[in-house]
């Protein structure tokens, strides 16, 4: 595991953008797992930006999303397909249909979940998969729980993260209740991940990550067992391991 530090949220994007450009231009075909939420979205300015300039080509790229809500469609603006569609592919020159997010509206979630996994693994995995992180640790929609989940499962979301997720709705009652989330299992087996975490706020679950318990009640510090996975983080986010261990060196890239 490498941490890489960035002295804001703006450099940690660009520093993250660039990985994906250069593993796109190695490789066309690529296999990107995507994440949604605030973190991510600098990130992908900086993707279509590079993309605007010539310096990158979506044409021939396939992704998998982490998760979706159960009951949102793809055109409620709240949908984590609408998200990815708005901040990243109706920018870029990708084929929507290559692009793939949960069924929110699936009549069987269950169901649902298995025919996610098979396609993930009908494209081969994934080849460079981003994470953000929730202030309980969760990647993806996999909460603290009492053992890591392996494959694309349901989730009952905790009330942590429905109060999190709640300044994106009108209010608390329109906020979903459960997600289909690809699950551990599935997000290790990506070849590369990549988790990026910004301010105050993430400081101490960026410290239990890399420092504390391998625990499913810490669901990212699994990642410590991936043998490839770099953690960028912005120095408000770094601050909780710059106090409890002022000797760690951080990364540069």
């Amino acid at each position: 595991m490498k941490l890489i530090k960035s002295k804001n949220y703006e450099e940690m994007c660009a520093k993250v953008a660039r990985i994906f450009a250069a593993q796109i231009t190695l490789k066309p075909d690529s296999v990107l797992g995507l994440a949604t939420g605030s973190t991510p979205i600098g990130m992908y300015q900086e993707l279509v930006r590079k993309y605007n300039e010539d310096r990158v080509d979506f044409g021939k790229v396939r992704t998998v999303n982490l998760d979706e809500y159960i009951g949102l469609s793809g055109d409620n603006d709240q949908s984590y397909r609408y998200f990815m569609n708005h901040n990243l592919f109706d920018h870029v020159d990708i084929d929507k249909s290559q692009t793939f997010v949960p069924n929110g509206l699936a009549a069987d979630p269950e169901a649902e979940c298995v025919n996610y996994e098979n396609i993930v693994d009908s494209m081969g995995g994934v080849d460079i998969q981003l994470l953000g992180i929730g202030n309980n640790g969760h990647i993806g929609f996999n909460e603290p729980c009492d053992e890591f989940p392996e494959c694309t499962h349901v989730v009952d979301l905790t009330e942590s993260t429905i109060e999190a997720n709640a300044r994106f709705f009108a209010s608390m009652d329109d906020v979903p209740k459960q997600a289909i989330s690809m699950g551990i299992g599935t997000i290790m087996k990506a070849k590369k991940i990549i988790l990026m975490a910004n301010g105050k706020g993430k400081a101490p679950i960026i410290y239990d990550t890399v420092f504390g318990p391998v625990t499913p009640q810490v669901p990212a510090s699994i990642l410590r067992f991936h043998p490839d996975v770099m953690i960028f983080v912005d120095e408000e986010a770094y601050s909780e391991i710059a106090k409890k261990c002022p000797d760690f060196k951080p990364e540069t890239l």
